[in-house]
């Protein structure tokens, strides 16, 4: 089972910018979707973004189109976001999660298609 281990959260000002990462262990994050979730006080757990196993295909949800950046460098093991304009709404704990190896049932912003879970970083955006 591959262990992820998320950095890079932290405290920043509206319109700011933070690079969030994710480091996995094991020989199968190349084998893996990967995704990014976030979850505020009170509120259910909302996908971010999410990234094919080559990096190729990419997805968001709409209300980080445009901001956030998704990637992923499979020889670092590593799965990165970038976050551009953030907004006092943008602050949660962000999780990242990876699949089952070459699980082909993967539907990229849905939490159920992903199998291990990171312990989340925190982000908070002031005003």
């Amino acid at each position: 089972q591959v262990q992820l281990v998320e950095s890079g959260g932290g405290l920043v000002q509206a319109g700011g910018s933070l690079t969030l990462s994710c480091v996995a262990s094991g020989r199968t994050f190349s084998s893996a979707a990967m995704g990014w979730f976030r979850q505020s006080p009170g509120k259910e757990r909302e996908s971010v973004a999410a990234i094919s196993r080559s990096g190729g295909r990419t997805s968001y949800a709409d209300s980080v189109k445009g901001r956030f950046t998704i990637s992923r460098d499979n020889a670092k093991n590593t799965l990165y976001l970038q976050m551009n304009s953030l907004k006092p709404e943008d602050t949660a704990v962000y999780f990242c999660a990876a699949t089952r190896p070459y699980d082909t049932f993967w539907h990229p912003l849905d939490s159920s298609s992903y199998a291990n879970w990171g312990q989340g970083t925190q982000v908070t955006v002031s005003s």
